[in-house]
């Protein structure tokens, strides 16, 4: 009686993880919404600049570097998301919507396994987003630093090829 009492309490206690999801949830939620702003803020500092005729040197890069911010943010909220989803159907019960016929199969979670590959996956795209909206604000001065920033590029491209086979 006391095994199954401890092993009751024991599974039960997988319920804590509730906090994971929902403070996950919320803190996807926050980002998608700050990264909404920054858009915003990209587009009325795109009319305003245009509305007043006025065209800073640096007016392409600050719009591009904006969009890449807020395009970094929303893949961190996406990994937020799959976290959030992929915990509770790990540790809690299946999502019964996510399992229909409009159901997705992005946010569908069997293993641990199965969760860390697709939080890998949209970590790695974070940090290609992350390194082209830094390579923006980068002068070149020197041959040999453009031949770094060829190879970035060229290992880059490499890796994401890799990262493409996974699963294959």
């Amino acid at each position: 009686m006391l095994e199954r009492l401890f092993e009751g309490a024991i599974w039960k206690s997988r319920f804590i993880v509730i906090l994971a999801v929902v403070f996950g949830l919320l803190g996807a939620v926050i980002l998608f919404v700050v990264a909404s702003m920054d858009i915003w803020g990209v587009a009325v500092y795109t009319f305003n600049t245009i509305i007043t005729h006025t065209h800073p040197e640096t007016f392409h890069e600050d719009i591009v570097a904006g969009i890449i911010g807020a395009v970094d943010l929303y893949l961190i909220a996406v990994v937020m998301f799959i976290f959030s989803f992929g915990l509770y159907e790990l540790f809690i019960s299946d999502i019964d919507q996510a399992e229909g016929k409009n159901g997705s199969k992005l946010l569908a979670i069997h293993s641990i396994d199965e969760l860390k590959d697709k939080i890998a996956k949209v970590i790695v795209m974070v940090l290609v987003v992350n390194f082209f909206q830094r390579v923006l604000h980068t002068t070149f001065s020197t041959p040999l630093e453009m031949l770094y920033f060829a190879l970035s590029i060229a290992a880059l491209a490499v890796g994401l090829n890799f990262l493409s086979k996974v699963g294959h």
